[in-house]
């Protein structure tokens, strides 16, 4: 059983660690738009020969990479880190377990988002090209899940489907947590972690509830947040222009009717 709660760990510092802290650190006024991240800092002169690692494609897909791999390697269920010898853990220790949660917590990180604006919050885009983001994310991660599960036609362990590999609930739960990350990201580290642990207790109710392999939540984990950066790398901010400020205020106002009085309730951008 500890051998299980290191791996997941292991899992979610590796997410954790897919951005470095230093970029965390630039301010909002000084990034054009949300392609920049993954690009090489203006003035610094070329760099060396042979650094092909710290090109953006290469920063952007590196951890979810990994993640991929790490779940395709599992998939020898006669290994002891195969499929199997966790799931012999899982139905040992927790028999039976059942739970609709993860349903629902998979789509968790974007009420955080939301939250955060409702109260003021100014994430690192405007609300269109956030909106944006996520819908190119969707599309990709819902194209590329789907192609890989009906092209794998894995077994899942409850014997219920042969669409097994990756787990859709997961990628959906690190895409989320990928967004909530990288819009707020410069406002405090603390906002990705909290999205990345409820992305990783996704993949863990999985697992639980006899739904998806270990290596289906790996791989699920890497789509989700490759599809993220990808969107991100090919994103232009409309066409190039820079992100506005997209923070504001509500503001409650007494409204009169016929016959009584009530609330209004408004957003006003700054």
């Amino acid at each position: 059983m500890l051998f299980f709660h290191l791996r997941l760990l292991l899992a979610l510092l590796v997410v954790l660690a897919s951005s470095a802290p230093g970029e965390a650190q630039i301010p909002f006024s000084s990034q054009a738009d949300t392609l920049h991240k993954y690009e090489e800092p203006s003035g610094t002169g070329e760099r060396p020969a042979g650094a092909w690692y710290q090109k953006k494609l290469v920063r952007a897909s590196a951890v979810p990479l990994v993640l991929i791999s790490a779940g395709i390697a599992c998939l020898d269920n006669h290994s002891g880190m195969g499929n199997n010898a966790l799931r012999t853990q899982i139905q040992a220790h927790f028999p039976g377990f059942h739970t609709t949660a993860d349903n629902y917590l998979q789509y968790m990180p974007y009420l955080e988002l939301g939250t955060a604006t409702l109260f003021g919050i100014q994430s690192h885009d405007d609300r269109l090209n956030t909106l944006l983001l996520i819908a190119k994310s969707e599309l990709l991660m819902s194209a590329t899940v789907t192609a890989v599960k009906y092209s794998t036609h894995m077994l899942r362990p409850d014997a219920s489907a042969h669409n097994s590999f990756p787990s859709g609930h997961t990628a959906q739960a690190f895409l989320a947590a990928s967004i909530v990350h990288e819009e707020l990201r410069n406002k405090s580290q603390w906002y990705g972690v909290g999205a990345y642990s409820l992305a990783a207790g996704v993949g863990t109710l999985r697992m639980l509830n006899n739904k998806h392999w270990e290596s289906d939540v790996l791989a699920g984990a890497g789509f989700g947040i490759l599809s993220a950066h990808l969107a991100y790398l090919s994103h232009r901010n409309r066409w190039g222009h820079k992100p506005v400020d997209a923070s504001g205020q509500w503001q409650l106002a007494p409204l009169w009717l016929p016959g009584g009085t009530g609330l209004c309730v408004r957003w006003q951008p700054r």
